[in-house]
């Protein structure tokens, strides 16, 4: 990938031909770049860019656009930039360019790509997000829902790895029965917790945090049809005590979707 560039990308050219936005914030040198400018980028779906090197003006007609006047961009400016990016919690990747290097006048392009370990904040524990040109805090309602969607994604996959540690276990039951039942049983014992554990987040949502919920919908109900095929599976061999905890495990799910689902129809008028 070109890093270097004698000329303006195309690409920075189109942005200068806009205002500051969503996607696009400019800067006049490197120290006014703060952790946030960063942390806000990565905290939206696209990401962004800031182009460094370069001076706002206002038109005629009062529109606000940015024109190149340059900037440092030596080592100890980029080094000013990674570190500033290393310092997110969790750290932000960011891609640096340096271009019109001809016109003795160079910028710095600065992509912040959307993370994937959303959210984001600086090591003071700022939450933000950038809006229409600006950045703005975070509100707990925007966390609660960034942080659900997390927990059905680590719900679903910690999910599939205990049932697969329990069709692995299930498999030796028939060589070492009293050695196997002991681990299926803890297998079962860590769904269960983590069923408590969801449930109880589940109960600190507001109802529109729920209707966007859709991952951890869609893991409970894949979890709630494992756990049948799971139960049909191991009948002829698990204990009582097992039984039970699995007929109450399906019954947390039931009540984890039934949560979701009641308010999700009340709030389609249903």
């Amino acid at each position: 990938m070109q890093r270097e560039y004698r000329r303006l990308s195309q690409h920075t050219r189109h942005l200068l031909s806009l205002p500051e936005g969503l996607n696009v914030d400019f800067k006049r040198e490197t120290q006014a770049v703060k952790a946030s400018d960063l942390v806000a980028f990565a905290n939206t779906a696209l990401g962004g860019t800031l182009l460094i090197g370069i001076d706002e003006y206002t038109t005629e007609d009062g529109v606000q656009r940015g024109r190149v006047v340059g900037c440092e961009v030596d080592d100890k400016a980029r080094l000013t930039l990674v570190n500033k990016a290393t310092g997110c919690i969790p750290n932000i990747d960011i891609l640096i360019f340096t271009e019109n290097l001809a016109a003795s006048r160079p910028i710095f392009r600065v992509e912040i790509p959307p993370g994937q370990h959303k959210p984001y904040c600086t090591q003071r524990g700022e939450y933000s997000i950038r809006t229409d040109g600006r950045n703005r805090a975070m509100l707990p309602e925007e966390l609660l829902a960034i942080f659900m969607e997390r927990e059905g994604e680590l719900f679903l996959s910690r999910f599939r790895h205990a049932v697969h540690q329990l069709e692995h276990q299930l498999g030796s039951v028939s060589h070492a029965l009293s050695d196997g039942m002991l681990g299926v049983s803890e297998r079962l014992h860590e769904l269960d917790h983590q069923l408590q554990r969801t449930l109880s987040r589940i109960e600190q949502l507001t109802d529109s945090n729920k209707k966007r919920s859709r991952n951890l919908m869609q893991a409970l109900r894949q979890s709630q049809d494992g756990i049948v095929q799971l139960e049909n599976s191991i009948a002829p061999v698990i204990n009582d005590k097992g039984q039970h905890l699995l007929q109450d495990i399906e019954h947390k799910l039931g009540m984890l979707l039934d949560l979701l689902d009641i308010d999700s129809s009340n709030g389609n008028g249903h």
